[in-house]
């Protein structure tokens, strides 16, 4: 009986060591990916150029607010170029994020409030674990919009989409 008790204490305390192993392998690849965006977002705060579009992965997208700014990472460096040369880019500092793992740790996806000059804006996008680096695959920026004002919102952007809607509906 005594061996008996031995051997589930010793299994339970296996069992509760792999849990929390695998918890701070997670952990730890949550804080690497936080650092990392907070990394990402001091980079563009500084008009640091190559640093913020060295978190990118080579093919990568970045979609922002406006509903035809869709780029891979080259469109986005040409785009984003004279704003970083100018020192006229953007201050974000996430307010609240959470991090998901795939099974085998090796992508992530996230979800992010961010305090910007556009106020409480949404980033979320997915991140790869390349050559020992996460990096950036996906990122989407987007305005939040409080429900109480959301009408007035539509009625002041829908002669400016009213157009792209067509467009887009005739292709």
């Amino acid at each position: 009986m005594k061996k008996l008790l031995t051997a589930y204490v010793i299994l339970l305390l296996g069992f509760t060591g792999l849990s929390a192993q695998s918890k701070n392998g997670f952990e730890k690849e949550k804080t690497e990916i936080s650092t990392m965006l907070d990394a990402f977002n001091v980079a563009a705060a500084k008009a640091d150029y190559n640093t913020y579009f060295n978190y990118f992965a080579d093919e990568s997208t970045f979609i922002g607010t406006d509903a035809t700014e869709i780029w891979d990472k080259k469109a986005f460096m040409i785009w984003a170029k004279p704003h970083f040369d100018k020192k006229k880019t953007w201050n974000f500092t996430a307010l609240k994020r959470n991090v998901y793992f795939s099974k085998d740790g090796k992508l992530a996806w996230f979800d992010e409030l961010l305090d910007t000059q556009m106020k409480i804006c949404r980033g979320s996008g997915v991140v790869e674990k390349i050559n020992g680096s996460w990096k950036i695959r996906q990122y989407v920026l987007s305005m939040t919009v409080p429900n109480e004002v959301v009408d007035k919102v539509v009625a002041e952007k829908t002669p400016l989409e009213e157009v792209l809607i067509r467009q887009l509906k005739t292709k």
